[in-house]
């Protein structure tokens, strides 16, 4: 379904631009059903968050300097990679391959709140001018929503209409068909945007998204090992691997040099084919297992 969903989102990139303004929408009701099977009282900040928060944060400046006698814009672009909080989506992922929703959606919150206060600082630094709580308040107001919210209202069905709560923790496969189409529409803008840029940029388009491609897998293999040390190598993986590339483009194309906003849109395929790989395997796996019992 997902590699249907980048195909259909490369094909139809040109009118993708029609139904853009869906992709919130799709987003908060997607995670309104996934977060309806949270336990709340199970929401607690853990090692493994500060770990993960850690290689977010240090491991985007580390990068950043690295690579910055390199290429301003490569260092940008994996700056950028890595810098970025955790997807909106991920415990959708996260929940389909067994993971901890708890300890994602905890890690997501304080990622995304750490990424709007820090992000002004890290930005002026990288040469940006603009205002310090402008840049806060303009990154919160689009990060901090499409969480919150979602939140908020699964909170309210849940004491005033449990019925409705109840239904909707109970359709869970829902959510995976909600992201694939938002897939699309991020996958689509994503092509326009690189499309847009001239032809003499190829070059360098290039190799940011072979570095996206680097940034990717090491993210998703250091967040496998941490969350591994306490106990949930998915909710480590998918918290430090997937991320919200639609926040890292509109970031990169506002603060920083806007082609090294190619880094985080073809981030968008690479974590995609990791994460359609994984499900894949997944549920070939429980296939196995159910074959297997009903031999028995």
């Amino acid at each position: 379904m997902l590699p249907i969903a980048m195909v259909v989102g490369v094909f139809c990139h040109n009118v993708i631009d029609a139904v853009a303004g869906l992709a919130p929408v799709l987003i908060f009701v997607m995670l309104l059903i996934t977060f309806c099977k949270i336990e709340f009282r199970q929401f607690h900040i853990t090692a493994m968050t500060w770990w993960l928060l850690g290689v977010q944060i240090l491991g985007s400046v580390a990068a950043y300097f690295a690579l910055l006698p390199v290429n301003p814009v490569l260092a940008q672009g994996a700056f950028i990679c890595i810098f970025c909080p955790t997807a909106t989506a991920a415990p959708v992922i996260t929940a389909m391959l067994g993971g901890s929703i708890q300890r994602l959606v905890t890690y997501s919150l304080v990622s995304n709140a750490v990424v709007a206060a820090t992000a002004p600082m890290l930005f002026t630094m990288m040469g940006s001018d603009v205002g310090f709580m402008e840049s806060t308040v303009t990154i919160a107001a689009k990060v901090l929503p499409l969480i919150l919210g979602p939140l908020a209202v699964a909170i309210l069905l849940k004491h005033t209409v449990p019925g409705v709560h109840r239904v909707l923790a109970q359709k869970q496969g829902i959510s995976f068909y909600i992201w694939a189409l938002s897939l699309i529409i991020v996958v689509g803008r994503a092509v326009s945007f690189m499309l847009k840029e001239p032809a003499g940029c190829i070059p360098l388009m290039i190799a940011l998204a072979a570095i996206s491609l680097i940034v990717c897998g090491i993210q998703f293999i250091i967040g496998r090992r941490i969350g591994a040390r306490f106990g949930d190598k998915i909710a480590g993986a998918q918290g430090l691997g997937q991320k919200n590339t639609v926040l890292a483009i509109w970031m990169a194309i506002a603060y920083l040099n806007p082609i090294a906003s190619v880094a985080p849109a073809a981030y968008v395929a690479w974590q995609n084919i990791i994460n359609s790989t994984q499900i894949y395997y997944k549920m070939r796996a429980t296939s196995a297992t159910v074959t297997h019992h009903a031999g028995k």
